[in-house]
């Protein structure tokens, strides 16, 4: 059996909930974590359409990009679409679950699989983030450093992008004076000892404060631990806004947006005037994603993909750069894809299954 809880436990590995923006309400919006799960149906938006067809493919959890409850509710009447979806789904028991801007935040994110898409290459986060890492420093005996240090490492410390299990260590002499009740692994009550001790730092993301700790306590082998912890202003490149990469070839414009019409399946691509270059280097960001076209620019990408934009801030490109406006479901629908891919490699016991329903809320007629 597989439970809900399972599940989420690999998709919060994926895009931890702590990298969603303030605004957002990514998670388990309804359903119990403790309820076996049936099926799974991976979908961009919940509607009352998608739980039919949860319904039909026998699924009783929902997992989507874009969270049903956003604001809060205080009532469930009926009145919308967003109160009738809640109640279709608690009425036959079908969790729902969202993974949001912190999925939008990671790599091998909505992003990632943009620029996948597209064919890009050498892709990395394009507006990393600040003040989501954190520096852990103690001190250890010697012969006990490396043992700790695994702990630490499976707690999910010492990892700096692509590397694993970074730490640094340096040696030196420790005092210590154990007082009348303390215990100590070594050393007398009352008299001052000296050891052989290392000092050893580990960077970590900040929201994993609590477990590393605890992996510490739980591996170090003195009584009391000495420990501190400092937050950094270091940017985290693995996490952050929209991405960029670069084409294996240069396109003329003509040539990238038909590229682009037909790797993401977009109905029509509004866009700026053209630059006097090729097109290479491709920044994207699932969404509405005004605000990173300087962040584009300063990273000299010659086009933007992205949606939402509106009238006057096309005018910003300024011929530095080229806006292509894909539309907001164009740019994140195949995130279904990407969570249906990632949680047929963990689980093959129950079934899983993409929506078959566009819920694309806008029309083009041509």
């Amino acid at each position: 059996m597989t439970f809900i809880k399972e599940i989420l436990v690999e998709l919060e590995k994926l895009a931890p909930l702590p990298y969603q923006e303030d605004y957002d309400n990514a998670g388990l919006l309804v359903g119990s974590p403790d309820t076996e799960v049936a099926g799974i149906l991976f979908t961009l938006d919940i509607t009352e359409e998608v739980v039919d067809e949860a319904i039909r493919k026998h699924c009783n959890l929902i997992v989507a990009h874009h969270p049903i409850i956003f604001k809060g509710l205080k009532k469930l009447n009926g009145k919308n679409y967003i109160e009738r979806t809640v109640m279709k789904a608690i009425k036959n028991d079908i969790a729902l679950y969202a993974t949001h801007t912190n999925l939008d935040h990671v790599v091998g994110g909505v992003n990632s699989q943009i620029a996948r898409r597209l064919g890009l290459q050498n892709v990395r986060i394009l507006a990393p983030k600040k003040q989501i890492l954190t520096k852990l420093a103690f001190f250890c005996p010697v012969e006990n450093t490396q043992n700790v240090l695994e702990a630490l490492f499976e707690a999910g410390a010492g990892e700096i992008g692509e590397y694993r299990n970074c730490s640094f260590r340096s040696e030196g002499l420790g005092t210590f004076l154990p007082g009348e009740n303390a215990n100590p692994v070594t050393g007398t009550r009352g008299k001052l000892e000296t050891a052989e001790e290392h000092r050893v730092e580990v960077m970590l993301p900040s929201h994993l404060q609590a477990q590393v700790l605890s992996a510490l306590r739980r591996a170090h082998p003195y009584e009391e631990v000495a420990y501190y912890m400092s937050a950094l202003e270091n940017e985290n490149q693995d996490v952050g806004a929209g991405a960029i990469g670069e084409l294996p070839e240069a396109m003329d414009t003509a040539g990238f947006l038909t590229h682009l019409k037909d790797k993401m399946d977009a109905s029509v691509i509004r866009y700026t005037e053209p630059t006097d270059r090729k097109i290479r280097r491709v920044a994207v960001c699932g969404g509405a994603g005004s605000f990173l076209l300087r962040n584009a620019i300063s990273a000299g990408a010659d086009a933007y993909v992205t949606a939402d934009y509106k009238y006057h801030e096309f005018f910003d490109a300024e011929r530095r750069i080229i806006i292509c406006d894909i539309g907001h479901y164009e740019s994140e629908v195949f995130t279904k894809n990407l969570l249906h891919e990632y949680i047929s490699g963990k689980f093959s016991n129950f079934a899983l299954c993409l929506s078959e329903i566009s819920t694309n809320p806008v029309r083009y007629f041509s």
